[in-house]
């Protein structure tokens, strides 16, 4: 009898957790809903010239400011922004925004949707700096915002930003860290639907000195490619080198050893000074590279043991006229979606092992297939009547970037998704809940 009271008990309890288990599972279940939320293209600054590429003349859009929520559609393939930002249901197809200063400066982006955590290496607060830091509110609430900022002197003091509903504030880079040359800048969202973008635009007096548009990574790592960096050959000296400086920064609590490795057509090596070169954390550091080669564009990958991001930097010439732009890492690519529309890219492919299918649909509703083979590097340049471009398939740790010239100046984009399918649960209640 004193054995068989004890299995009584844990047998009770047993059925009891079953139960209890059976009914929570019956009460409640869950299912999901998935949509693409509406990307946010930047606003255009007093001065600068914006046209956005989307998929069709039927892509709804309307301004951030607006206090209508209907969305119109858009009437152009390419359609020019005149000031404020824009919000755009793109249904799972990036668009781009090439901004541009007339005879002066050009580059390009990525309108994405909302994004809590950006890091932007690029820019400068000396005296050549006339660049902006823009953050756009596009939700119906108040945003807070922690702008961070480390230049070649070190961690700046925080800066708390309060941005409005449906609105966006501008930040000269020259009042986030004054007369350093180096940043970079990490914002991070409290609360709000926010986006950033970075114009690094520089001047000397009346002399324009070129500019571009820093595109963002979300968060460090320590293994970061960088897929496209334009190799332009001097026309009055061939043999001269080109010169490139990548820009560092390990932001956490300890020194960083970093390796860089350029993937050409001309084959693999390390640039000078850069196997196992250790940096300090929390300075951005600058590396000066001047490789000898024969290809229009190479990538670099960087391997750290600590996380890191990092850009690099080049100058062009367009139409006589010096420019620069800042490429950027891109992560694995994927399959994507991106409206090319009113621009011819050189599209950049880095990896181990290339084999990408790519469909392009053109203006007049025809589609054209393409693959591209290759290790290391390949270059695949975007037909003159492209409208959407589509990865169909990639191979595996393959990365890309798009190199983009205009009469005004030359940009880069990585090539990563900025539409992006999301899904939410959605909690469904058993009828006993009411009724038990």
């Amino acid at each position: 009898m004193k054995i068989r009271r004890p299995i009584i008990v844990v047998g009770l309890l047993a059925a009891a957790l079953v139960s209890s288990n059976y009914l929570d599972n019956s009460v409640f279940s869950s299912g999901y809903t998935k949509n693409y939320p509406v990307v946010v293209c930047p606003p255009t600054l007093p001065g600068l010239a914006s046209q956005v590429s989307v998929s069709g003349k039927k892509t709804k859009y309307r301004y951030v400011a607006s206090k209508k929520t209907t969305m119109s559609p858009t009437g152009f393939a390419r359609l020019p922004i005149t000031k404020d930002a824009i919000l755009i249901d793109a249904v799972g197809i990036t668009p781009t925004i090439w901004q541009s200063r007339s005879g002066s400066w050009a580059g390009g982006t990525l309108c994405s949707g909302p994004i809590s955590s950006q890091w932007f290496v690029g820019g400068a607060a000396d005296i050549t700096s006339k660049g902006r830091l823009l953050i756009v509110n596009s939700g119906l609430s108040e945003a807070i915002i922690d702008v961070e900022v480390w230049s070649e002197s070190g961690a700046q003091a925080v800066k708390v930003l309060t941005v409005p509903a449906r609105t966006y504030s501008v930040q000269g880079l020259d009042s986030l860290a004054p007369g350093q040359q180096k940043l970079a800048i990490h914002v991070s969202a409290r609360s709000g639907r926010v986006n950033a973008f970075v114009v690094d635009e520089r001047g000397k007096g009346l002399r324009g000195l070129g500019g571009d548009m820093v595109n963002s990574v979300e968060d460090v790592s320590k293994v970061q490619v960088i897929p496209a960096i334009p190799n332009q050959k001097s026309r009055s000296n061939r043999s001269a080198k080109s010169e490139y400086v990548l820009r560092v920064l390990a932001p956490g609590q300890l020194a960083a050893r970093i390796s860089a490795e350029i993937l050409s057509a001309d084959g693999r090596f390390i640039p000078v000074g850069l196997n196992e070169r250790e940096i300090k954390n929390g300075i951005v550091t600058e590396f000066r590279i001047t490789p000898d080669l024969s290809a229009s564009a190479f990538a670099l990958r960087i391997t750290s043991d600590e996380p890191i991001v990092s850009s690099v930097f080049s100058r062009v010439v367009v139409s006589g006229r010096s420019d620069f732009l800042w490429s950027t890492p891109a992560a694995p690519l994927q399959e994507m979606s991106i409206a090319v529309s009113g621009l011819t890219p050189l599209f950049v492919f880095a990896g181990d092992i290339i084999d990408v299918t790519i469909d392009t649909r053109l203006s007049n509703g025809k589609h054209k297939i393409a693959r591209v083979k290759a290790t290391d590097i390949a270059t695949w340049r975007v037909p003159n009547s492209a409208r959407v471009i589509t990865i169909v398939r990639t191979s595996k740790n393959v990365t890309g970037g798009a190199l983009v010239s205009s009469i005004n100046g030359y940009g880069y984009i990585p090539l990563t998704p900025g539409s992006v399918l999301t899904k939410a649960a959605i909690p469904l209640s058993n009828i006993r809940v009411l009724n038990p």
